[in-house]
């Protein structure tokens, strides 16, 4: 796994975070056109992916191929993290993320993700079972700690180190702050000055003004991009453009942003059926509408079509028109 290692830690050091619901294969795909160098799927639980649960299977159609990919595990026992990593990588995944950060009381409330930062012990039984289970390069994604009072996360990220893992992001918030006030990347400098494995800085992060801030506070060796790529699926590449390392994406402008929004939309149907891929395409329709300046009657129209033929007629009239962003 050579190659991929250099590729899981090649510049430029913009990466993009895995969220729930969004950060599925077809908008992956898209911001991989745009050059970015390293994308994280959705957190697939661990114990239900094994058991073949509806649903998870689906969201684990995971881009196994695609050597700029993570694939992202959760769960709280580790005989199931193992056995879905071993799953993963008999698939042809080239690198496992394990969650612990997510803040989602149905994730923290079933003692995962970011609950796992109340109990070290427990959760290096889990980081130990997924290293010792593949030969991949096992990432781990966490936050600074529970809450104010346990900011932990450079005691994990030793122990983590220890144990195996190859690169750290940290959120820059506890699990109570949830999304709450700003992420505090200063925070994140006592992790990175804790290992020697690359970290990267999560929260936050919108814009290259805001990677640089977030880079000279944490010391870190990258970003990772969440909420800032809705809507703008070259923001990676652009970001790491902007810091110097990389090639210029091609923003698609007028009839080529509605071109692109179409190919997305009609992705979506196809990877999740015309139904779910409708509706579940309606947030991305939203972020790339804020982005148009669509008006609102327009907008309201294209959000409430029923009728994916109709959606697809709309969505020219709706993005032609939008400036450089």
């Amino acid at each position: 796994m050579q190659n991929t290692s250099q590729t899981l830690l090649q510049n430029p050091p913009v990466a993009l975070a895995p969220l729930a619901g969004i950060t599925d294969l077809p908008f992956r795909n898209l911001v991989s056109s745009f050059g970015a160098s390293f994308v994280v799927s959705e957190m697939v639980a661990s114990q239900e992916m094994v058991q073949a649960k509806k649903g998870v299977r689906e969201k684990a159609e995971l881009g196994f191929e695609s050597a700029n990919t993570a694939v992202q595990l959760a769960g709280r026992d580790p005989y199931w993290m193992a056995e879905a990593a071993q799953m993963v990588a008999d698939n042809g995944a080239q690198v496992i993320d394990i969650n612990m950060g997510c803040p989602a009381k149905k994730v923290v409330g079933g003692l995962s993700g970011s609950a796992l930062m109340r109990d070290l012990d427990h959760a290096l039984r889990m980081i130990e079972a997924v290293t010792a289970a593949v030969t991949l390069p096992v990432t781990l994604k966490t936050r600074l700690g529970w809450d104010d009072d346990s900011l932990n996360a450079a005691e994990l990220a030793q122990r983590a180190e220890s144990a195996g893992v190859k690169r750290l992001v940290i959120h820059g918030r506890t699990r109570c702050q949830f999304y709450k006030g700003r992420a505090d990347w200063a925070a994140i400098r006592a992790v990175k000055e804790a290992v020697k494995i690359p970290v990267f800085a999560n929260g936050d992060i919108c814009s290259a003004s805001d990677a640089r801030n977030a880079l000279g506070a944490s010391g870190a060796d990258g970003v990772m991009i969440g909420r800032g790529a809705q809507g703008r699926p070259w923001a990676l590449q652009q970001i790491a453009h902007e810091l110097g390392d990389a090639a210029a994406p091609s923003i698609p402008e007028g009839s080529a942003f509605s071109d692109m929004i179409t190919g997305h939309y009609e992705a979506m149907l196809t990877f999740y059926g015309v139904q779910l891929g409708a509706r579940m395409a309606r947030k991305h329709l939203g972020w790339y509408m804020d982005v148009a300046n669509t008006p609102v009657a327009l907008r309201r129209e294209v959000l409430t079509a029923t009728d994916t033929a109709q959606v697809l007629r709309l969505i020219p009239l709706a993005t032609t028109e939008r400036s450089a962003a």
